[in-house]
């Protein structure tokens, strides 16, 4: 369903012992925007809700609500510097009207 690169999995880890929140699942959610893209959101998450989707991506535990799942289908999420010094986890998700795979360096 959804890839956590090894990146984004060491800055999940370290977040999530900074934040002193290890043993938590990670939530990932997604919700269409009239445009036709997707805004994500997460954190971590101790609820345990009958419905939702978990699996482990990387070593990380992983939590989908069923709202999300279908939009999150094949999603990568990847850890990346956007600028020198600048870094953001980036969501590289097929179901985005605004996505473009990357393309190889090659």
């Amino acid at each position: 369903m959804i890839t956590i690169t090894p990146a984004a999995a060491k800055q999940i880890r370290e977040s999530a012992k900074q934040s002193r929140m290890e043993g938590m699942a990670l939530r990932i959610a997604a919700d269409r925007q009239s445009d036709g893209s997707i805004h994500y959101g997460m954190g971590f998450d101790d609820l345990n809700r009958d419905d939702d989707t978990r699996y482990t991506a990387e070593g990380i535990e992983l939590v989908i609500a069923p709202t999300s799942r279908a939009l999150l289908d094949g999603t990568v999420v990847d850890f990346v510097e956007i600028e020198p010094g600048q870094f953001e986890f980036i969501f590289m998700n097929p179901n985005d009207a605004n996505y473009k795979p990357p393309e190889d360096a090659g």
